[in-house]
């Protein structure tokens, strides 16, 4: 494990994305392909209770196509969200940490199987408030609810995760990855709910709806000036966005922040709500094009999001 409850200084934090330059890819999508069941409200959190061996499996596909971090199994995962389906809150917790260790373990096989010493970075995903709505909200960010309810839905996550890291776990991930964020007010609150863990490793990622601004309307820049001003943040960027959106994007970035710049863009394709079907074609060839451009633009680290799998992080991989 890289964190280690002792990170004290700037420099300390900095070092856990060291050498980091290749994130994975989609992953609720890639479940599918292995033929796990990721319809209900909790998606691949269904698959973390059912069949671990398909997300371990997963991780190790990202790994082996090049991988320098990898982000847990638990996206959807929260006390909210395990609630609306009749489960307890120390269930959801347990699920958090589960996704965690699978992770860990998917790396630990990976290394007993090749002389690598390629440096793997586990990150924590924990997506918007929205997210656990399962109506679409974290795409607009008009949640219609009270700022302290979305403090209180990520401080118990928070709480669970960096509890384990202070404590020095040794399955609990390198950092949190805040994914998908569409608002400003968002991040407020995720700021505010990391209050009482000042030195925890985080990045923050927004879902952008143009070149310019996120989903709910703020500009990005904005948003990245807001969360960079943390000095536990380790890196900002955006995520499950169109690929076409993300060379101005990152520019819009690089107006706001010094910090180092992750972005993971959908696969291209686009989803049909009413047909409840993605549409387009998928083209590795040239997202791996698309990532060199990403990467002279300035991007530290690329990875994918929706519908990307692993032969797009291995053009990734390949264009660094």
């Amino acid at each position: 494990m890289l964190y280690d409850g002792c990170m004290n200084t700037q420099a300390e934090l900095t070092a856990v994305l060291d050498g980091v330059r290749v994130l994975d890819g989609g992953f609720a999508s890639e479940l599918e392909y292995l033929g796990a069941k990721i319809g209900g409200p909790l998606w691949s959190a269904h698959v973390l209770e059912d069949e671990p061996e398909k997300v371990v499996a997963v991780h190790r596909a990202y790994i082996e196509s090049g991988a320098d971090c990898i982000l847990t199994a638990s996206y959807q995962v929260s006390r909210m969200g395990y609630a609306e389906y009749g489960l307890t809150e120390t269930r959801a917790d347990e699920a958090l940490l589960k996704a965690a260790e699978l992770a860990r373990r998917a790396v630990e096989e990976w290394r007993m199987t090749t002389d690598s010493t390629r440096r793997i970075v586990v990150a924590a995903s924990l997506g918007p408030f929205g997210a656990a709505l399962h109506n679409g909200s974290e795409y607009h960010g008009n949640y219609d609810r009270g700022f302290e309810e979305i403090v209180e839905f990520h401080r118990a996550r928070i709480e669970v995760l960096c509890t384990a890291m202070l404590r020095g776990d040794v399955y609990a991930p390198d950092l949190l990855a805040f994914e998908t964020l569409p608002s400003l007010e968002e991040a407020r609150a995720i700021i505010e709910a990391l209050r009482d863990f000042p030195d925890v490793p985080v990045w923050f990622s927004f879902t952008c709806r143009d070149e310019k601004h996120v989903a709910h309307g703020e500009v990005l820049s904005e948003c990245a000036a807001l969360v960079t001003a943390l000095p536990q943040t380790l890196a900002v960027g955006v995520n499950c966005t169109h690929p076409a959106l993300i060379e101005s994007l990152i520019g819009e970035l690089k107006a706001a922040t010094t910090k180092p710049i992750v972005v993971y863009p959908n696969s291209g394709e686009g989803w049909d709500a009413e047909k409840r079907v993605w549409t387009g074609a998928s083209d590795a060839a040239g997202f791996g094009e698309s990532a060199k451009r990403w990467f002279a633009a300035g991007a530290q680290i690329v990875g994918g999001c929706c519908r990307t799998r692993p032969e797009h992080v291995e053009k990734i991989a390949a264009s660094r």
